[in-house]
């Protein structure tokens, strides 16, 4: 019964995680057959821009998840439909927020990152177009979160598939028919949002009648629950710019050893990216069960479904190790076809094989903490990760090992994670698991 719990959590979320990459292939083999360099280019680096961004308030999704859970949990349906409009005024008030800061994170952006005149100019016009989906694609993570919450991973399915099919159909309108080369991907990216958001308001409609008699907008804007609304997601914004650094950080490091490591990087991290669409599939589920029972006051179901849910993120992991260290070469084969590139892999593929074992934990805690909103935790868990494992261990290592030093910094930030979670869980976790 447990088990078909999790699944029925995990399974749709991990169909929703495949279809976000799906997209952006789409997109740059539309811009691929222009007959110029540049539009890949643009789209490349205003969609990269934009992954980070969006990436950086993804904690409007996670917080809203965990509070809807342990309302869910509660039976608590008013807090549930309070924390809806609660979210829905957040992402509203951020996506007003970036579109009025488009200006400054231009010129950040492109300034943090070189490129040629002409990818630089349409970048800049890819970026003016897309940043007016910025409310639809919060309101999006808000709707997406609270459906988690109540436990519902289908809806968040339908949603996100419908959005990128919108998306793919649009494109190629705009590319094939009409001709508007990189700017149509970005019309495409906006007007599929707005289309997500008004799917979205219809299948919330499904869930109006019951939560109609309970809503109390007054209570809903109530100065104390949004001030703690408000420092959850703090917290997980700064774990997840810790994140996003770190990230980053292996890029521009590998970009500055020479063009063929960086072309092997790059590659090889698609392995860990290609691992977490599965991994986060459990993890969401974690969210929203772990929420529930603690919301629920029940120590019991909490400790068996933490274990269970590790039970099923080791079984992913070892599968995974299992199918990289017998057909890593393959699948690095499928990524490219340069000769070059495979020969100067061959080396570091053993990093690959230790991935899904040293990250899955992180991976699970995670899921586990937003659903018990110990966001204070996963942000020192996060920082200390960050500052004290990963930089210390990439200024030791690199200087001598090269690029293994920058995978062994990158093992450590990740494998300390995992530990750090799993040792603050007695404290952070509310039933003290």
């Amino acid at each position: 019964m447990l088990n078909r719990r999790i699944l029925r959590l995990a399974i749709p979320n991990i169909v929703t995680n495949i279809t976000i990459p799906l997209l952006a292939m789409v997109d740059l083999g539309l811009m691929g057959h222009l007959g110029s360099v540049k539009y890949v280019g643009a789209v490349a680096l205003g969609g990269m821009i934009f992954s980070f961004i969006f990436w950086a308030f993804g904690f409007l999704r996670m917080g809203t998840s965990g509070f809807t859970a342990q309302a869910y949990g509660q039976r608590n349906f008013a807090e549930a439909g309070n924390i809806l409009i609660r979210s829905m005024i957040f992402a509203i008030g951020g996506g007003l927020f970036l579109i009025l800061m488009q200006w400054p994170l231009s010129w950040a952006a492109f300034n943090l990152v070189n490129s040629s005149t002409s990818v630089e100019s349409l970048a800049h016009q890819y970026f003016n177009i897309r940043i007016y989906a910025a409310p639809a694609t919060l309101f999006i993570y808000a709707i997406i979160g609270w459906f988690i919450g109540m436990q519902n991973a289908r809806l968040p399915m339908i949603l996100a598939i419908s959005v990128n099919l919108l998306n793919v159909l649009l494109s190629l309108l705009f590319i094939k028919v009409l001709g508007m080369g990189s700017n149509g991907v970005a019309w495409a990216n906006v007007i599929s949002q707005y289309g997500g958001l008004l799917l979205g308001l219809f299948l919330l409609s499904f869930y109006l009648p019951k939560l109609r008699k309970y809503v109390n907008f007054t209570e809903a804007i109530n100065r104390k629950a949004f001030i703690r609304f408000f420092h959850v997601n703090k917290d997980i914004f700064i774990r997840t710019l810790c994140l996003i650094f770190t990230l980053s950080f292996f890029t521009t490091q590998s970009a500055n050893t020479n063009d063929t490591i960086l072309a092997v990087n790059t590659l090889l991290f698609q392995f860990f990216y290609f691992f977490s669409y599965f991994v986060d599939g459990f993890a969401y589920a974690a969210e929203a069960l772990a929420g529930r029972y603690i919301g629920a006051g029940d120590k019991a179901m909490l400790k068996k479904v933490i274990r269970r849910l590790f039970i099923w993120g080791g079984t992913i992991a070892l599968s995974f190790t299992l199918i990289f260290l017998v057909g890593g070469s393959l699948i690095l084969r499928l990524l490219t076809n340069d000769p070059v590139t495979i020969t100067a892999a061959q080396p570091f593929m053993f990093w690959v094989v230790m991935v899904p074992g040293i990250t899955f934990a992180a991976f699970i805690w995670d899921g586990i903490y937003v659903g018990a909103t110990a966001s204070k935790a996963m942000r020192k868990s996060m920082v200390v990760s960050t500052t004290l494992i990963f930089l210390p261990a990439y200024y030791l290592f690199e200087p001598v090992l090269g690029n293994n030093g920058l995978w062994l910094a990158m093992m450590l930030f990740m494998g300390a994670r995992g530990v750090l979670l799993s040792v603050m869980a007695k404290k952070a976790i509310v039933l003290n698991v």
